[in-house]
């Protein structure tokens, strides 16, 4: 395993230094979306919504849209300001009987293993926690979010679970309960009686995932009877961040067979307009007159005034992949 955190636990005057590891790990068949008919992958583009421009990664930040409307931008200089007084800290508050903390509240989990030095502190604060039989609860900094969480001891490891805030647990709100309901004891002791004829010592280790099983052995079985193919032969796309490599000549004839397409000209038609165009992309691409500009840019600025006339809304970030391609079901 990999640490993903480095700190200590300070309790009183007591300074563990330790190492946080993921203790829990997802089982799951990893799916990609394809095209049905081709077998490429179905990729998204990140596209703002005014202009309908694809936007690079180091140009996205993070907004909060107030119960007016209004948009307020953050930074990521905006969260640098914001206190993390327990950024390297696990923070012990206090010491709470077990049976009190509500497993509602508990979320995911860590392993804390400690440092080379610091084997007897680690080993003093977990002795406490199973003599007083008694969780810590700490405050803690993981991702550039304080969390709340418990400290308790699974055989010799001192775990680390992060929990909810109060105001994240949902009221269970249901009339129907408040309804009075007659229960006569002869049920009651036949429902108690079903229960003590399934009681068992608690054993994950005896259930399995049906689904996961059974699909991981459907795509071994057709892999076994050949059911594959070669992977799609697809552009190679830039990483998020990177610039889009584009051949400007390639753009500007495809944006002419758009635009003649859309006023219901045959791409394919040799009209005498045609091999004008062709050469008015290419005089673009080399640096061409103004007039060649102009004729190579029109069908790029009538799409992003179609844009800016109602094609803007959050789905528009999707229509570029849906025009060029069949929807993938």
């Amino acid at each position: 395993m990999r640490a993903i955190w480095k700190g200590a636990v300070a309790f009183g005057l007591v300074n563990v230094p330790v190492k946080l590891y993921a203790a829990t790990g997802e089982h799951e068949v990893r799916l990609h979306q394809v095209h049905r008919e081709d077998g490429g992958r179905i990729r998204y583009k990140k596209v703002c919504s005014v202009d309908g421009e694809p936007v690079e990664w180091g140009d996205i930040a993070k907004g909060y849209e107030t119960d007016s409307g209004e948009l307020v931008v953050l930074t990521d200089e905006d969260f640098e300001r914001l206190p993390l007084s327990t950024e390297r800290e696990i923070e012990v508050l206090e010491f709470v009987p077990a049976e009190q903390v509500d497993p509602l509240l508990l979320q995911k989990t860590y392993y804390l293993e400690p440092d080379k030095t610091a084997a007897k502190p680690y080993a003093l604060l977990r002795g406490a926690l199973e003599q007083t039989d008694r969780m810590a609860v700490v405050k803690v900094a993981l991702r550039q979010r304080e969390s709340m969480a418990v400290l308790r001891v699974r055989d010799k490891v001192i775990v680390l679970q992060t929990l909810l805030w109060p105001d994240e647990v949902r009221a269970a709100d249901f009339p129907i309960l408040d309804a009075e309901v007659t229960v006569r004891p002869q049920e009651l002791t036949m429902a108690s009686s079903l229960v003590e004829s399934l009681a068992a010592d608690f054993d994950p280790s005896q259930y399995t995932d049906a689904y996961v099983t059974a699909l991981e052995e459907l795509i071994e079985q057709k892999v076994s009877s050949g059911e594959t193919r070669a992977p799609a032969a697809a552009e190679d796309e830039p990483e998020e961040g990177a610039g889009e490599v584009v051949d400007l000549l390639a753009a500007l004839q495809r944006s002419v067979e758009k635009a003649r397409s859309a006023r219901g000209e045959g791409v394919g038609e040799t009209s005498g307009d045609a091999p004008a165009a062709t050469k008015g992309a290419g005089k673009a691409a080399r640096g061409g007159s103004a007039a060649d500009d102009d004729e190579a840019r029109a069908p790029k600025q009538r799409s992003r005034a179609k844009a800016a006339s109602g094609d803007g809304d959050d789905d528009g970030a999707k229509a570029p992949a849906k025009r060029t391609r069949k929807k993938a079901s």
